[in-house]
């Protein structure tokens, strides 16, 4: 297994990793054409160096990705958190180890960089990921709100 950035080649692999779930199915577009937005995102956290897609391969497949992101913050002295977001394994490498290695490898980054925590939010309707995180050493110490704003209702829309 391997691990390295995403390119915008990869986009619609990960939108049908990210849609490969009951929770993704309702809120993905990975249809036959990958619609501009996912690309738009893309380049917006390419460009970003305290944000990274990662993808892990098998025998030169995509078999898992999850985003990295560096958050700088006065809290912890100053310190930086990291941010793993949007993990997902391909279906057919599932319970093969491959996302434990693909966080454990995130982690190691963010240890490497100073990071004082490495934080991820993973939803309640997801109770095998919950128990995936916890057994991997995640804690659940805090209580994450999200307040959702619907299409149209954005404002600054890229």
């Amino acid at each position: 297994m391997t691990f390295r950035e995403a390119t915008r080649a990869d986009v619609p692999v990960i939108v049908r990793l990210l849609a490969d779930d009951p929770l993704g199915a309702t809120r993905e577009s990975p249809g036959e054409v990958i619609p501009g937005a996912y690309f738009d995102a893309f380049d917006a956290i390419d460009k970003d160096p305290n944000n990274a897609i990662i993808v892990a391969e098998v025998d030169g497949a995509i078999a898992g990705t999850l985003q990295l992101t560096y958050i700088p913050g006065l809290t912890y002295t100053g310190g930086e958190r990291a941010q793993i977001e949007g993990v997902r394994i391909a279906a057919e490498h599932r319970g093969g180890g491959i996302g434990q290695v693909l966080v454990g490898w995130a982690i190691e980054r963010a240890r490497e960089r100073g990071c004082r925590v490495v934080q991820l939010t993973t939803d309640r309707q997801r109770p095998e990921a919950v128990r995936f995180y916890q057994k991997i050493g995640f804690r659940p110490s805090h209580m994450g709100m999200k307040y959702p704003l619907q299409a149209g209702e954005q404002t600054g829309a890229r």
